[in-house]
């Protein structure tokens, strides 16, 4: 049942942990060959370490036909309690329970009458939507799985016995952390699984729950939101590209059917906004400033015909690290000026402005610059891959590698 794995992954363990004999259903979201399934199989193997038996573990992958049989709720319930052999605490593991009928209600049941602990995958954000937010308030405990971390991707590259390249860090810049990836070195192949892996995703995950999509429109939306992550998003302007901009052939499309294809790209954790943080007030607001990708390939495949703005991917890779580590991330407004992200921890936050390279004074004064009209004292700093340390005027610059490496930190007050 479990798998000889390369690489633990620690911090979704160190953040799963605490919960294993908790009593909340452990949901583990994500998109598409992130690494989900292979988390739950990590638990289990330190499950078995702790002394647990096989017999008290009950592993089912609904993405294998073996399983077919058991997507009806009557059929799901008949086959656990099958399973359970006497009142001591079994550990139920459901890989991508959305492919169940009625899932929501064999969960609460198994909770409420069964001597349990309940881990569920799922790569779509209904997951924790409908029934099983009315049925089990309060009762779900959610963890998300990014790709591979920058120090994650190291990681698995050592353990599979390979060397770091020199030019590791751009590469993954561009080619970013889905696991399977790692394994092909041949980069037309890369695109190739790239390629495959995006078709995958919006036919299982977006298609097939919508089948009324249209889909020629609905691609143009998603490359373009994709390649175009970390600037500003305004769904007017996205549909007048589309019907006025040289486009051929040109795509009728409206601002509600922009807003509808961005949230299903969301939906499939392909996309994740970012909200805005007002300065001078000092309020968080819904109102959505931008977009990020779960993952910098997903952009890369998609950039055919826009260009490869590396400030912009850097900032991605940023965005998912804060994120990973549990900051909370926005977009910094001032009355004259944009903060690329002001980052909070538990309540105290930092600046953070990020550049490719500070490659000349005139890059030098606009990113430490861009901090100049903030009166608020909390920490500001400037993100770069230079590695000559250029902080000034109480604005701390770090080298973007060492930050992702864990060398250095941001602190927050």
């Amino acid at each position: 049942m479990v798998r000889k794995m390369l690489l633990i992954r620690p911090k979704y363990l160190e953040m799963i942990r605490p919960y294993y004999d908790f009593d909340l259903i452990k949901v583990i979201t994500g998109v598409r060959r992130s690494g989900k399934s292979r988390i739950l199989e990590m638990i289990i193997q330190e499950l078995l370490n702790r002394g647990v038996s096989n017999d008290h573990i009950v592993f089912m992958n609904f993405e294998n036909a073996d399983y077919d049989v058991y997507r009806s709720l009557t059929a799901l319930n008949d086959y656990i309690k099958s399973k359970i052999v006497d009142q001591q605490t079994h550990y139920l593991f459901f890989d991508e329970i959305q492919h169940v009928v009625e899932f929501e209600r064999a969960l609460a049941s198994f909770k409420a009458t069964l001597p349990c602990s309940i881990f569920v995958t799922g790569s779509t954000s209904d997951l924790l939507c409908g029934q099983l937010a009315t049925l089990l308030t309060g009762r779900t405990i959610e963890f998300h799985v990014f790709p591979f971390s920058y120090a994650e991707a190291r990681a698995y590259r050592l353990q599979s016995g390979k060397p770091i390249p020199e030019n590791f860090l751009m590469e993954y810049i561009q080619w970013g952390g889905f696991p399977q990836r790692f394994d092909i070195e041949d980069e037309q192949r890369r695109q190739v699984f790239l390629k495959q892996l995006y078709e995958s995703i919006l036919e299982r995950d977006i298609f097939r729950k919508n089948p009324r999509v249209d889909k020629d429109k609905f691609h143009a939306v998603a490359r373009y939101s994709l390649a175009t992550c970390g600037k500003d998003f305004a769904p007017t302007n996205v549909a007048h590209f589309f019907t006025t901009v040289n486009q051929t052939p040109k795509i009728e499309m409206s601002r509600t059917g922009v807003y509808n294809y961005v949230d299903l790209l969301q939906k499939a954790y392909l996309l994740q906004s970012i909200g805005r943080y007002e300065v001078r007030g000092k309020a968080m607001l819904d109102q959505t400033e931008k977009f990020y990708a779960v993952d910098n390939g997903l952009r890369t495949i998609q950039t055919d015909t826009f260009t490869f703005e590396k400030g912009f991917f850097l900032e991605n890779i940023l965005f998912n690290e804060f994120l990973l580590r549990g900051y909370s991330v926005y977009v910094g407004k001032t009355y004259k000026s944009e903060i690329d992200f002001v980052v909070i921890n538990q309540g105290k936050k930092c600046f953070v402005q990020v550049a490719y390279l500070l490659a000349s004074e005139d890059v030098i004064a606009r990113e430490f610059g861009a901090f100049s009209s903030i009166k608020d004292e909390a920490p500001k700093f400037v993100l770069s891959l230079d590695r000559f340390d250029f902080s000034r005027n109480g604005i701390a610059h770090l080298n973007i590698e060492d930050y992702l490496l864990g060398k250095k930190d941001l602190f927050f007050t």
